[in-house]
């Protein structure tokens, strides 16, 4: 249990205003660590984080821009001292069109927030974790990265790039005492999800404190020997 316990790791949340980024946030703060809450608006942050507490900053920035991000952390760096831990939660699903007839909108939208986020945030963070000689990086793929399925192709190659992205990091920084690794959901349980489809069989789908779970246990001492890992977390689905 004592490898679970983060008191004064400052840790790096993006998408932090979403369901599962939430969940995140509540799980590391259970364990005493401080948090950055990361995401795309003031006002989003003040609905997800109306009592918020003052042993975490809640920063707006634009995560597909580069200058933004940096911006940030930097901010993150100033106001913590340093970084400890990157959870990548930012990102987004939508169906499309064929392969064919997938448009650069759809393309860019796509990858900019599942993909170019990542990118962003390693060029900001692993610098911090680099000078300190530790750190831990967790981001979020998909299952539905493993293999591509009509009208989402653009979404799985996406998701297929970050853990790509996941397995070239872990191999480059690992010797530099760098954990980094991915979980891989399924269906989350989310209030937007089922609104989408509301005859589903919501009992199946992951809930957003499980997927949790296995993004903290990622970020923790307890899984100090696992590089490059992209963790299925299904629950029945």
């Amino acid at each position: 249990m004592s490898d679970l316990l983060l008191e004064n790791q400052v840790v790096v949340v993006t998408g932090g205003a979403g369901a599962l980024g939430q969940a995140v946030v509540a799980w590391f703060t259970d364990r005493g660590a401080r948090v950055a809450v990361l995401d795309y608006s003031d006002d989003l942050l003040a609905a997800a984080f109306p009592s918020p507490s003052p042993q975490h900053a809640y920063i707006t920035c634009d995560l597909t821009d580069r200058e933004s991000t940096g911006a940030a952390i930097s901010r993150v760096v100033r106001e913590f001292g340093s970084i400890h831990i990157l959870a990548n939660i930012a990102g987004g699903f939508m169906m499309g069109d064929p392969v064919h007839a997938t448009s650069d909108k759809t393309w860019d939208f796509l990858f900019d927030l599942n993909t170019r986020s990542v990118l962003n945030t390693a060029a900001a963070v692993v610098p911090v974790m680099l000078e300190n000689g530790t750190g831990k990086v967790v981001n979020v793929a998909a299952r539905a990265g493993v293999a591509g399925a009509a009208a989402m192709g653009a979404y799985t190659a996406s998701k297929a790039a970050v853990m790509r992205l996941t397995e070239s990091m872990a191999l480059e920084l690992r010797e530099q005492g760098i954990n980094v690794n991915a979980v891989m959901p399924s269906l989350i349980d989310t209030p937007r999800n089922r609104s989408d489809m509301p005859d589903a069989d919501h009992s199946k789908w992951v809930k957003p404190e499980d997927i949790a779970e296995v993004i903290g246990y990622l970020a923790s001492s307890a899984a100090r020997a696992v590089h490059g890992a992209c963790v299925p977390v299904d629950g029945l689905s």
